[in-house]
């Protein structure tokens, strides 16, 4: 997993959603036993107290459960699962009309271009290899102008 933390927001918050992806993105599906607490928190170099907080709001929202000297576990629950990644995206949704909004895009406009986008773009089985799009043979290759780049220096790799 990227551990990556800005100083805006809670650090366990953070913790709490990236576990959160890494649950509903099925890179720890259902049923599977997640790392112990101090491995995670060495992993993501922050203190144990903090990862224990983070996953004691995934068990509140059902994410995850203990179990009494096995360690934690995601739920097996693919409804709860399933959920949580709606509610995601719509807060993804959220924040994006909100930003289409503020420059000026109305609701007809914004769905013009999400379908434009999408022809260009087109089906994920369908793109073309070597694109660097998701689902592409070279997938993660393309280097555009997006926030990682600000945060990690530039697209060859320098910092």
């Amino acid at each position: 997993m990227i551990w990556s933390f800005t100083p805006d927001r809670p650090i366990y918050l953070q913790l709490q959603e990236i576990l959160k992806l890494s649950i509903v993105s099925g890179l720890h599906p259902p049923g599977s036993k997640l790392p112990a607490v101090r491995d995670l928190a060495l992993e993501a170099a922050v203190n144990p107290n903090t990862v224990q907080r983070a996953l004691t709001e995934l068990e509140r929202e059902g994410l995850v459960h203990a179990q009494r000297t096995s360690g934690r576990f995601v739920t097996e629950d693919t409804v709860v699962i399933g959920n949580m990644k709606n509610q995601l995206a719509l807060e993804l949704v959220d924040a994006f009309l909100e930003k289409m909004h503020a420059i000026g895009y109305g609701a007809r406009e914004t769905a013009e271009l999400i379908g434009a986008k999408y022809r260009e773009t087109g089906d994920p089985e369908r793109r073309a290899p070597g694109s660097g799009l998701p689902g592409s043979e070279h997938e993660g290759a393309w280097h555009g102008n997006d926030e990682s780049e600000k945060r990690d220096g530039d697209s060859n790799g320098n910092s």
